[in-house]
């Protein structure tokens, strides 16, 4: 009775979490109509330069550290298991957008991956050919039509524009590693998933590098384009002259 209560308050509560972002949004997004170039580049830049110290001094030599010492089976079991954990709310998102066939075949994944894949240690699902799909919450409300907002960059999370930023708060709340217990196992599992996300990504730190005069610069358009593609499933429209 206690836990059932205990799940009841749990859900109401991100219930209230989830409005309370969305009317962030909603206020918040009027203030950049006209695509959220960069209007508080002062600050982002100065976020920009704490984040490149943390990732130089802690997250980097850490990811570095695992992807030369884990073996490439134990990198690949860790990223689809992360992967599996994710994709119910990548199908609820996708139905949330009307994208109900995409949905059913996340869910499809969600339940071949748990069983066959023994709890997505393996990727069987993308083997008989049901894709993976990458939305979330900031993509849902911008199918729902909120605009963009004024672009953030934060330290760890990296670039995000307001819209994306609440959404990203929604999709931490309600994050299935989020809510693993004990509390211990949690903060395991979380700091797992950060140091192999970022030990992927250290193949385009030297593309990075060698072609930014201006690295801030570089990854916001990369972020704005990519963001934009992600939201259009790759075929987004022209945008006006």
């Amino acid at each position: 009775m206690t836990k059932s209560l205990g799940l009841s308050v749990m859900r109401i509560g991100r219930q209230v979490a989830v409005g309370g972002w969305v009317a962030l949004l909603l206020a918040g997004s009027a203030a950049a109509q006209d695509g959220a170039k960069d209007p508080y580049e002062g600050f982002n830049r100065s976020m920009f330069a704490v984040h490149e110290a943390i990732d130089k001094y802690a997250a980097k030599p850490v990811a570095q550290v695992y992807d030369n010492v884990a073996p490439l089976p134990v990198k690949m079991g860790v990223g689809n298991f992360f992967g599996n954990a994710g994709d119910l709310w990548i199908g609820v998102n996708n139905a949330m957008q009307g994208k109900f066939g995409s949905a059913g075949i996340d869910l499809g994944r969600l339940l071949i991956n748990s069983t066959v894949g023994i709890f997505g240690l393996f990727d069987v699902a993308s083997e008989l050919g049901l894709e993976k799909h990458d939305e979330d919450f900031g993509q849902t409300l911008a199918v729902w039509g909120v605009s963009d907002g004024p672009y953030f960059f934060w330290p760890v999370i990296g670039p995000r524009y307001l819209r994306d930023t609440g959404g990203w708060g929604v999709d931490v709340l309600v994050d299935p590693i989020a809510t693993t217990r004990p509390v211990s196992a949690r903060n395991g599992m979380a700091a797992l998933r950060f140091v192999d996300i970022r030990a992927g990504l250290l193949p385009a730190d030297k593309v990075v590098e060698e072609a930014a005069l201006d690295k801030y610069a570089y990854i916001r358009a990369a972020y704005q384009q990519r963001r934009r593609n992600q939201i259009f499933d790759g075929r987004p429209p022209r945008l006006d002259d």
